[in-house]
């Protein structure tokens, strides 16, 4: 448990300073395995397009946490996203002919690694991988997310 509050704390560090990082003119990359480039803050705005993970983006402007872009590849594409989609280190994502995929590399950008993991075997931690994919998997519309929210009478926190 202690391991998991030491992780947790490095996890925090790691995203305040990508977040001192964010600033005009300057270079991040998408985090993600998709990133959208909203067109205005918020997370029910027109989507513009999105960036693949590692694409290079050009920080245009600041808006609390959110970060509008520009696509170092696909110089037409600009768009709103929050910054913790964006990571100030270079991120390659995988050829495919390597031994990691872009997903295992954007865990371990996140700090759970395959080192990781396997600390939590040996220390006798039964955990279910398969359940966690199949989480990811689940694939919910931004309309039927807007009406879950609507419906439950939910706050959309700081946007």
């Amino acid at each position: 448990m202690k391991k998991f509050f030491v992780l947790l704390g490095l996890s925090l560090l790691v995203a305040g300073a990508v977040s001192a990082q964010v600033v005009r003119g300057g270079t991040l990359y998408a985090a993600s395995k998709t990133v959208a480039l909203k067109a205005s803050t918020g997370i029910f705005a027109k989507t513009n397009g999105s960036l693949a993970y590692g694409e290079a983006v050009t920080v245009l402007q600041v808006n609390g946490k959110w970060v509008e872009v520009r696509s170092n590849s696909h110089s037409s594409l600009t768009g709103w996203t929050k910054s913790a989609n964006l990571s100030a280190k270079r991120i390659l994502a995988s050829s495919g002919t390597g031994s990691a995929s872009a997903s295992e590399i954007a865990m371990a950008g996140k700090g759970f690694s395959e080192e990781v993991e396997n600390a939590y075997k040996a220390e006798g931690k039964n955990l279910n991988y398969q359940a966690v994919d199949q989480t990811e998997a689940i694939k919910v519309s931004e309309q039927d997310l807007q009406n879950f929210i609507t419906e439950g009478h939910l706050s959309l926190g700081d946007n």
